[in-house]
């Protein structure tokens, strides 16, 4: 016969599927994949939260103007005076304006924007919904008939996925015209044919992935911040962790975006 304990406050040991490590990382990616799934139900459906969308839309795109002008501004000075000592072995410094315009429109634009929007903006959302959810504010919401997805998460997912792109071609802008100062400082290259030799190296299809790319950045971050902040827990110790795992992991998946997306512009351009 098999043993049984009659004991009224016996509990038995937690069965698992695999392994308690393993069914937690199903259930985390259950979680997320109806986190996004709530989020194209809600998107479509009316009443449109248009005043918080352009509020969010002014928080991360207009206040991240300075950081995203410096920091483009000085990754053109930077990487021309990079490229300038290779080139220079080769007598080949006239193809500065074409080689700099490749490598800011098709990936350190993109990239650099994305990994900026992540750790100012990721953290930003994930630390305010974070504070939200343990203050019970959330939950005060849903008492007050409104909606809080749609009013704090589909208007920040949509700020994100708009503003990003838009940061993006205004940081590749400011990256071109800092690399133009350098190269005019020394080879006294004309703001005309600079810009002419930019825009003949570069095509269509660099212009259009690298907007398609800032897009999924986007909402990618826009994703990862709302989701750890609208599931954080344990008080002010998960405010923290939610605005510092949005970021890491932000970061993470972009980059993994980026190496996919290489893969699949790499073998549109051999078609």
């Amino acid at each position: 016969m098999a043993h049984t304990n009659d004991n009224p406050g016996y509990k038995s040991p937690r069965k698992y599927i695999v392994s308690k490590r393993i069914d937690r990382l199903f259930l985390e990616l259950y979680s997320i994949y109806s986190f996004i799934a709530r989020f194209f139900k809600e998107v479509f459906l009316p009443p449109y939260e248009g005043k918080e969308i352009i509020k969010q839309c002014f928080e991360i795109g207009v206040k991240s103007l300075p950081l995203i002008s410096l920091t483009g501004f000085i990754i053109g000075i930077v990487f021309t005076n990079q490229s300038r000592v290779s080139l220079a072995e080769f007598g080949a410094t006239s193809w500065l304006p074409a080689l700099i315009s490749v490598a800011i429109v098709r990936a350190m634009g993109p990239l650099v924007t994305a990994l900026i929007a992540a750790g100012r903006v990721g953290s930003s959302i994930g630390a305010e919904l974070g504070s939200m959810k343990v203050t019970e504010q959330i939950e005060a919401m849903e008492v007050s008939a409104t909606n809080p997805f749609r009013f704090l998460v589909v208007s920040r997912v949509l700020a994100t996925t708009f503003m990003v792109p838009t940061l993006m071609m205004y940081m590749v802008l400011v990256a071109l015209l800092g690399a133009y100062v350098n190269v005019h400082k020394n080879e006294l290259t004309s703001f005309t044919t600079y810009f002419v030799q930019v825009f003949n190296a570069i095509t269509f299809l660099d212009i259009f992935s690298s907007i398609i790319k800032s897009f999924v950045f986007g909402f990618t971050i826009g994703v990862v911040g709302c989701y750890k902040g609208y599931n954080s827990s344990k008080g002010t110790e998960g405010v923290g962790k939610a605005a510092n795992s949005s970021v890491v992991t932000g970061m993470f998946l972009i980059f993994i975006e980026e190496l996919i997306s290489l893969q699949i512009i790499t073998a549109l351009r051999t078609m």
